[in-house]
């Protein structure tokens, strides 16, 4: 339906005819002359509407309103001298249009398409749809496509294979409540939608695949804050063979590609490390800011997590990280008499103070993870039922093995300097857990509950 986008336009195509499609961003009407900025993804493209050359044209643009969807044929002409506008990628031509056809008109929407409008953040996700028409909402989510398109290029090259995992999947405890989704063909049963594809990423180990990523979708229905949502991307990976240096080595590559080549930043590797007792005793948190004048955008990693937390309301032992992180292997005799002395082979990555992402060398040996399975309270039958799948696949053979998981919304949001994750993802929600565009989640019809053989109990007072 069109020759150009409406930004790429430029002096060389003095005197083409093009045909442009876009929405009408202004308009101004100087009597026998109306122009109008005509926008698409591209930018900006000034057309001109002659009275005198094309009056039925002239005519007819006098019904068109903001955001009016238009298809723009007409030949492309320098602007006059001293009205070129310096500020547009194509601000130094002008169309002159013969023929314009109104592809869908437009209702006045709720505020200006401009990026100087400063709009609250409940107006701007109520209407997301809208609020992407903007300039600079739309160059973050450009902004994503990139920096996605970057880390699968690096994985890549490093030997890398995409591999999806299930999104139906079990429950099992990974430090949030599990969004549920119950089965109709398997009553009273139930699916999980992953925290992440913990288990399926130390199966495809198991399998023989050596290195696996994925851009992981992830679920957790947990409280909400800036840099949290109940759905998140992650770039989720697996290496068999290796030991932390290897792992560190992969994600340092990876995120110095990003940050050369989408902020021109040459960072300096390996990233600094630090044990979790170091940065507690020098910085008071284990997520230090290294931050000096000569090293301002400072990575660093912080090892060696204790395996386990004390729960005192539940007087027991929890996993600090996971239960799949194997033991400091100095450690390792202190398990039974000493768990709260025993470090982990668990890392995260610090960037200025806030976690990127977080990983762990795995435990790949059956007895040891029935252990840590012990230690951590669970009965043999509830092993059995939520991770006997994983302790018969070590049964057969599984390679030491371990990985990481960068958190991709929080990455975009650091490179593009957004305040909010909210603002790097294209539909999120609210910090109610709400989908402010569709009103989701809302009640079904007793007719779909039925079918699911469930009940909903109403809260009381």
């Amino acid at each position: 339906m069109r020759t150009h986008g409406c930004g790429e336009l430029r002096e060389s195509h003095d005197g083409q005819t093009v045909t442009l499609c876009g929405w009408l961003h202004r308009r101004r009407d100087h009597g026998g002359l109306t122009f109008f900025d005509l926008r698409d993804r591209s930018g900006l493209a000034q057309v001109v509407l002659n009275a005198k050359t094309d009056p039925a044209v002239h005519q007819q643009a006098k019904a068109f309103g903001p955001e009016f969807v238009l298809r723009v044929t007409g030949t492309v002409r320098a602007r006059p001298k001293g009205t070129e506008n310096q500020k547009l990628a194509s601000g130094m031509v002008e169309v002159q249009a013969s023929m314009v056809d109104v592809l869908n008109p437009a209702v006045p929407p709720p505020f200006e398409i401009d990026d100087q409008l400063d709009l609250s953040e409940d107006v701007r996700m109520q209407w997301r749809y809208l609020d992407l028409r903007r300039p600079s909402s739309q160059q973050k989510l450009i902004l994503r496509h990139r920096i996605v398109h970057r880390i699968r290029t690096a994985l890549h090259e490093l030997g890398f294979l995409e591999i999806e995992t299930p999104i139906l999947t079990k429950s099992t405890p990974e430090g949030a409540r599990d969004y549920l989704v119950p089965s109709r063909l398997n009553p009273g049963r139930f699916f999980a939608l992953p925290q992440s594809p913990q288990l399926f990423k130390q199966l495809l180990m198991v399998a023989g695949m050596e290195r696996y990523y994925q851009i992981a979708r992830c679920f957790r229905d947990e409280d909400l804050r800036a840099d949290r949502q109940p759905e998140f991307t992650q770039l989720d990976l697996e290496m068999s063979f290796v030991d932390e240096d290897d792992v560190f080595g992969v994600i340092e590559q990876v995120v110095s590609r990003v940050f050369e080549e989408e902020l021109h930043i040459t960072l300096t590797v390996p990233f600094p490390r630090l044990t979790h007792q170091e940065a507690q005793s020098r910085h008071r948190t284990e997520k230090p800011d290294l931050r000096t004048a000569a090293a301002p955008w400072a990575f660093c990693w912080v090892t060696e997590f204790p395996l386990f937390r004390w729960d005192e309301q539940a007087k027991r032992w929890d996993a600090e990280h996971h239960p799949f992180t194997a033991p400091h292997p100095d450690d390792a005799a202190r398990l039974a008499q000493e768990p709260g002395t025993v470090r982990s082979r668990a890392y995260d990555l610090v960037l200025n103070g806030i976690e990127l992402g977080s990983g762990s060398i795995r435990i790949h040996e059956a007895p040891l993870q029935r252990e840590i399975f012990k230690m951590l309270g669970l009965s043999d039958e509830t092993v059995r039922q939520r991770f006997g799948f994983l302790l018969q696949a070590f049964s057969f053979g599984a390679p030491p093995h371990g990985g990481f998981a960068l958190g991709v919304d929080r990455l975009v949001a650091l490179v593009a300097r957004a305040p909010s994750i909210r603002d790097v993802i294209a539909f999120p929600k609210t910090q109610k857990a709400v989908d402010p565009v569709t009103d989701a989640p809302s009640p079904v019809t007793e007719a779909q509950l039925k079918e699911l053989g469930i009940a909903v109990l109403r809260a009381t007072k």
